[in-house]
């Protein structure tokens, strides 16, 4: 049995028996391909109005004070319990 895996791993090593080529795509060839790919992809975007943008940073910058206003006032408390506790 020993003899049969000493065939096959020198079958293997010899010279007749290259992998097969791959088919090499030149570089602009698939730079020209992605920039037509991107391109199609960018016509498909649906790009928001002025005002749907401006109305989602309102929302946004509300949340972000709201937030703030919360953590802050929580802090607030914690301080003033702890500045009890500790004194």
């Amino acid at each position: 049995m020993s003899e049969k895996i000493e065939k096959n791993d020198s079958a293997a090593k010899t010279p007749d028996s290259k992998p097969a080529k791959k088919n090499k795509v030149k570089f602009s060839a698939r730079a020209a391909k992605y920039g037509r790919e991107f391109k199609a992809e960018f016509k498909k975007i649906v790009w928001p109005s002025k005002k749907t943008v401006v109305r989602n940073t309102s929302v946004v910058l509300a949340a972000i004070v709201a937030m703030g206003a919360i953590i802050a006032a929580f802090d607030w408390c914690l301080g003033q319990l702890l500045g009890l506790i500790v004194h």
